[in-house]
């Protein structure tokens, strides 16, 4: 598991190994690491103009360190002084290994820039020269490589409330950060690369987290010798409508893919006549009117996808979220909650799977304040509504009050199209009946979603339907 932290968590496990080490131990370790992956990334050192965009803190100093290994290398290495002041210790190593300071358009010629600038504890926009400088940075030939988070991008947080270094490569000290996993500045990373520098021992429980493949793989059920389409998890799908019959077809397919043991659908009959052409498999109940009489035990029900936000809806709604069992509410129920917040009230788990555009509607605030703050927003949301958030989007992130965050980092742009959200609740349903908490339910479906989506692009344009049938790959390969 990929583990991150806020910039207070880091600095508090920096100043505990500090008290313990001679001085200028860590900044040693860190410019050993940053210059042995610029190395990496130049492949040739011996020649290479390396610039080095240096500010007043220690990513300054990392970054004169680093410079002094790459020119005793045979790199020409240049130094551009953007801060009120500089490390002097640093800078003289750098002159003395022969590398030499220069004004901002070092830059144009560089093979590789090196973003110095900032470092974890600044927030807000950065300010000139700074803004400058990374403009430069971003416009120039150069591979960019940032020094522990890309400067403006806000360490904690993810934020960029301005101007920031697009890196190539972001070579981040002792631990992760949460801003390096959450958009928009998850965007601003590139490539991760972690330089331990022997944080571990000094670190608290983390902010936020990243499942791999072997954590999805221990965390997913397995059929064992006594299971039966009963224990293996009966799953509800209240989905669908006359004007939105497929949301019904991808819900139950992306369900029956991720191993139900049964999948009962409920819907009228336009979307029961798809779902049955489609999913002989389905048990299915035809609604005339909303009601759940006669359909049948199960334990877990997905709610939403195509539902509609009329009358009729609302109340097949308010039976669904009645019942003692979890339930996955999505699509057009986020919009029948966002207008009736008491059918939220019951003690069974609740995972929601709202876009951002969803939460804003539930949270009464703008769509643009949840974009720019997802984390800050996801977590509110999971604590006011009592809920599993399920936070759609380029990184997908699902909150429970007093757990990490979970970011799911399988997704892929190909998984923007239409459908692909309906599938997703199919699979995190599934899930759910299968036994799993909300909480790794929404995680483990996101991440097995992400994989589909990149089987089913494979370089070509995506079908949604073939997101569902790539389930079981995605499954297959994470062993």
């Amino acid at each position: 598991m990929l583990t991150a932290y806020t910039a207070d968590q880091i600095r508090a496990a920096e100043q505990a190994l500090m008290a313990r080490l001679p001085d200028g131990t860590l900044m040693e370790r860190a410019a050993a690491g940053l210059a042995a992956c610029c190395a990496a990334m130049l492949g040739r050192v011996y020649g290479a103009r390396v610039v080095l965009l240096v500010g007043s803190g220690d990513n300054g100093g990392d970054a004169l360190y680093a410079g002094v290994r790459l020119a005793r290398r045979g790199a020409q290495v240049e130094a551009v002084l953007a801060g009120s002041k500089v490390h002097e210790a640093g800078l003289a190593a750098l002159r003395q290994a022969g590398g030499r300071v220069r004004g901002i358009e070092a830059v144009d010629r560089a093979d590789l820039v090196v973003d110095g600038l900032v470092g974890i504890g600044v927030t807000g926009a950065l300010r000139e020269p700074y803004a400058k400088a990374v403009a430069r940075a971003n416009q120039g030939p150069g591979l960019v490589v940032a020094v522990d988070v890309p400067s403006g991008v806000d360490a904690s947080t993810g934020r960029v409330p301005g101007a920031a270094i697009q890196a190539h490569v972001t070579v981040t000290m002792g631990a992760c950060k949460t801003g390096l996993l959450i958009d928009p500045g998850a965007g601003y990373t590139g490539r991760l690369e972690l330089v331990d520098i022997g944080l571990g021992a000094y670190l608290p429980d983390p902010d936020v987290a990243a499942l791999t493949d072997g954590d999805v793989a221990d965390l997913l059920p397995e059929p064992g010798a006594e299971s039966d389409k009963y224990r293996r998890g009966v799953v509800g799908v209240a989905a669908g409508s006359e004007e939105y019959t497929g949301a019904a077809v991808l819900a139950v397919g992306g369900a029956l893919h991720a191993g139900a043991g049964m999948v009962r659908y409920v819907g009228t009959a336009a979307p029961v006549a798809q779902v049955r052409s489609h999913w002989p498999e389905a048990v299915i109940t035809e609604l005339r009117e909303p009601s759940l009489d006669g359909v049948g035990r199960v334990q877990a029900w997905v709610l939403g996808p195509g539902l509609g936000t009329g009358d009729f809806a609302h109340e097949l709604a308010r039976r669904v979220l009645a019942s003692d069992v979890p339930v996955l509410v999505d699509a057009d129920a986020l919009t029948l909650v966002s207008r009736d917040p008491t059918l939220l009230r019951r003690s069974a788990p609740v995972l929601i799977t709202p876009h951002a555009g969803e939460l804003a509607r539930l949270m009464r605030v703008p769509r643009e304040r949840v974009e720019a703050s997802r984390l800050e927003h996801a977590r509110r949301a999971a604590a006011d509504l009592g809920v599993t958030v399920l936070l759609k989007g380029s990184t997908t992130l699902v909150a429970e009050q007093d757990r990490p965050v979970r970011v799911n980092r399988t997704g892929t742009p190909a998984l923007a199209t239409g459908g692909t959200g309906d599938v997703l609740a199919g699979v995190a349903g599934a899930l759910l009946a299968q036994g799993l908490s909300c909480y790794d339910a929404g995680s483990c479906g996101a991440y097995l979603h992400g994989l589909a989506g990149r089987l089913a692009a494979d370089g070509a344009p995506l079908v949604t339907a073939d997101v569902a049938a790539a389930i079981p790959a995605a499954i297959r390969s994470l062993s």
